[in-house]
């Protein structure tokens, strides 16, 4: 077990390139801001720290499970077989998912869920 949390520790220290927009608080350590997919604004290259990414991203795995296993077990006629939302990762490590509202014309990762 020692062996699992070295890894996440060391992974905890890493950081990942991702491409967020630029903003006023981009001078500041604590901004948060992803903008990745608002065309509005500069893109600039940040580090985003793996740590706050991994644990916000378990966190909104864990809740999303949880709503399919509700709908899930609806049952009916069409079951639900498989998911896919978009989400964002703001320059801080968070989770944004994106709304239907903002899905047009943006880029984002996606996540897919399917019935083993």
């Amino acid at each position: 077990m020692q062996g699992a949390e070295d890894r996440l520790a060391r992974l905890d220290e890493r950081t990942l390139p991702f491409w967020v927009e630029a903003t006023d608080e981009d001078d500041h350590a604590d901004y948060d801001s992803m903008g990745l997919f608002n065309r509005s604004g500069d893109a600039v290259l940040r580090s985003v720290p793996l740590g706050p990414l991994r644990q916000n991203l378990a966190e909104a795995v864990d809740a999303l499970q949880e709503v399919f296993a509700d709908v899930a077990n609806c049952g009916g006629t069409l079951p639900l077989a498989e998911a896919q939302l978009s989400f964002q990762v703001t320059a801080t490590g968070g989770v944004q998912f994106i709304g239907t509202g903002q899905v047009q014309g943006t880029r984002g990762l996606t996540l897919t869920f399917k019935r083993p």
